[in-house]
């Protein structure tokens, strides 16, 4: 949840300037140990774009190691990785796959849009072997415990979807139905593009898809017919996502960068010179949609903003505040300790990752991590309560135990989630109190 790095880590050193890096899929910095960033929020996600050319050189062979570098890096930051494989951007360095490009020619226009265009969807070979593509990706990723999610990207410049409206029906189905078909643990995020609705609505119709969109704080970047104010909040109901944001995430990009929203008008291309005002409003709508994660392409937040910034962090994706954990004071040995819990999710989304619920029983001299049945994914914003009961293990001796909490991963049982509660220890488990075993 949170701010995401784009196409760097956590601890990397930030873009300098009014632009952004899209064009080279790894960038590949020396790390001195310290994940902090000047001006610039940590990151649970780091965010990248990859093109097809760079995962599949030659037809049929898949540089995975080229995502397998990526996944290892964003572990040791801290960092869960969030994918999108684009089939081609703007410039003929990042074209399609050379083999593909010999195999239809050097046209790079297509009818309903024009010259700005690498390849024709339509020809039959694209979803044949762009699709075969990702359904390689999702045979070997689908469920990786540090994949965050996978962009559902089709057609377009970058994947951002220009020209889906013009898809026909088969080539927008064969397209979805790579991702849906082939993801069905990690969670997809498509794009909502405006005129296009049957792609997303398909897309929801085959699998729990959150979504995304690329131009957050627009306010009039380009006259008064704003994203902010006109195109999203029609674009979200229209499409049939209103509600997808309590199975899936919300991913948001920045339209520019924040240091675009705060230069003076008329001092470079994109700059705004928005009010704070601007910037609450901004922050609001976000919310409202239910955003987890946003995309600021890695870039500095202006200092002055940083109190609104943090507030937008306090309540981005979700919050979790246990209000009251309540137990027996003794329990017998081998027997069962029974719990209610109350919990608020003070943010705005759910996790959509399936952590785990688990208790801890410690003392001087033993230590057991007992697992609960709570699924965390369905505490939604606002009161949830949990009730259970854990076996205490039969040979665990008597004794006096702190009871700890914690939500945890699901391979190493050690807690990922920071709650917003006091009492937290060196390795992440919340203290709540004491329990008399057998005396």
């Amino acid at each position: 949840i949170g701010f995401t790095t784009f196409n760097h880590f956590n601890g990397d050193k930030l873009i300098e300037g009014l632009g952004w890096t899209q064009e080279n899929p790894i960038v590949l910095q020396d790390f001195d140990g310290s994940l902090e960033m000047e001006n610039h929020p940590m990151a649970s996600i780091a965010y990248f774009r990859f093109h097809w050319k760079f995962i599949e050189p030659e037809i049929g062979k898949y540089n995975w190691e080229l995502i397998d570098t990526v996944l290892r890096r964003a572990h040791r930051r801290n960092q869960t990785l969030l994918i999108r494989i684009a089939p081609y951007g703007s410039i003929p360095e990042r074209d399609v796959p050379e083999w593909y490009r010999s195999m239809v020619g050097p046209k790079s226009e297509w009818p309903p849009i024009g010259k700005k265009w690498m390849v024709d969807p339509e020809d039959q070979r694209y979803a044949l072997y762009y699709g075969r593509m990702i359904k390689e990706l999702g045979k070997r990723y689908d469920g990786h415990p540090d994949i965050e999610a996978v962009d559902l990207s089709i057609v377009g410049a970058y994947g951002e979807g220009a020209g889906t409206k013009f898809l026909t029906e088969k080539t927008r189905e064969t397209l979805v139905d790579a991702y849906t078909d082939n993801f069905k643990k990690t969670p997809l995020i498509t794009l909502l593009t405006n005129g296009d609705y049957e792609t997303n609505r398909y897309a929801l119709s085959r699998a729990d898809v959150g979504w995304r969109v690329d131009c957050i704080g627009d306010l009039g970047f380009w006259g008064e017919n704003t994203h902010m104010h006109n195109f999203y909040p029609q674009m979200i109901i229209n499409s049939g996502m209103k509600d997808a944001w309590k199975k899936a995430p919300v991913h948001l990009e920045a339209c520019g960068t924040i240091e675009d929203w705060y230069g003076g008008k008329g001092t470079c291309k994109y700059c705004q010179g928005y009010t704070a005002d601007d910037v609450n409003y901004i922050i609001d709508e976000t919310l409202k949609w239910h955003i987890s994660s946003f995309n600021n392409k890695f870039t500095a937040v202006p200092e002055e903003w940083r109190p609104l910034i943090d507030r937008w962090l306090k309540k981005m994706g979700y919050r979790f505040v246990l209000k009251s954990f309540s137990y027996p004071e003794t329990v017998e040995p081998n027997g069962k300790l029974s719990f209610q819990t109350w919990w608020d999710n003070k943010g705005v989304a759910p996790c959509y990752k399936k952590f785990l619920l688990a208790l801890k029983l410690e003392n001087e001299s033993r230590a057991d991590i007992l697992l609960t049945d709570a699924d965390i994914t369905t505490w939604l914003p606002g009161d949830n309560l949990y009730d259970d009961a854990v076996f205490i293990p039969r040979d665990m001796p008597a004794g006096v135990y702190n009871i700890k909490i914690g939500i945890v991963d699901r391979q190493s049982y050690e807690p990922k989630i920071k709650l917003a509660i006091e009492g937290r220890d060196q390795e992440g488990w919340y203290l709540i109190g004491k329990v008399n075993l057998g005396i």
